[in-house]
């Protein structure tokens, strides 16, 4: 089974003091939901982490997930990138998403998996909103890894995966999972108001 690669080396500095990545999502935190969403579809699920991460790393105690800790994260996305995917095992390809889509579940994952088993003349697979949005997670073909080497400032792999769009095999998933994540206290609180009503 490829490996999922979570990134999760983020500050979270929209949120004014409080981790994002360490926010309620029924009952645990979102870190560990998202490792345990990933669990489900691979044995060999990887987080990125950045060098001051304690309170991240704690939430995902007696998880069967790799932590990596990033150095380059510092850089901002693109050094995370390159530095966790440098750490990956060698293999046919990895799948890799962001740590805060609250609304991705399994079945979105075992989507884009599929289409990587089955559509194998791409060279990327990712999801997508229902409107044809491009967003995560995404499955790169193993050989893409030295590409990531290139990677540089804060544009994550914008620069790799845009000249490959004839080569890549987008998967709608529903609605916006695709691309939800909620990056300041006031997206959380209505995020919590509209999945509560």
């Amino acid at each position: 089974m490829i490996p999922i690669l979570i990134l999760a080396a983020g500050q979270s500095t929209r949120m004014r003091g409080t981790d994002k990545l360490l926010e309620d999502v029924g009952g645990i935190p979102l870190l560990r939901k998202q490792v345990e969403m990933a669990l489900k579809v691979s044995p060999n699920v990887f987080v990125a982490l950045h060098h001051n991460a304690a309170a991240r790393q704690a939430a995902l105690d007696n998880l069967p997930a790799t932590p990596i800790r990033v150095e380059e994260a510092a850089e901002g996305m693109s050094g995370t990138m390159r530095g966790a995917v440098r750490r990956l095992p060698e293999g046919q390809g990895f799948m890799m998403m962001l740590g805060d889509l609250v609304a991705l579940d399994a079945a979105d994952l075992h989507a884009i998996l599929g289409a990587y088993e089955n559509q194998p003349d791409h060279l990327i697979w990712r999801g997508a909103t229902a409107n044809g949005k491009a967003g995560h997670p995404i499955i790169f073909d193993a050989s893409l890894r030295p590409a990531f080497e290139k990677l540089r400032g804060d544009g994550g792999g914008e620069a790799l995966v845009k000249p490959l769009c004839a080569r890549t095999c987008l998967v709608p998933l529903p609605g916006e999972r695709a691309r939800l994540d909620l990056d300041t206290p006031e997206q959380w609180a209505a995020w919590r108001a509209s999945t509560s009503a």
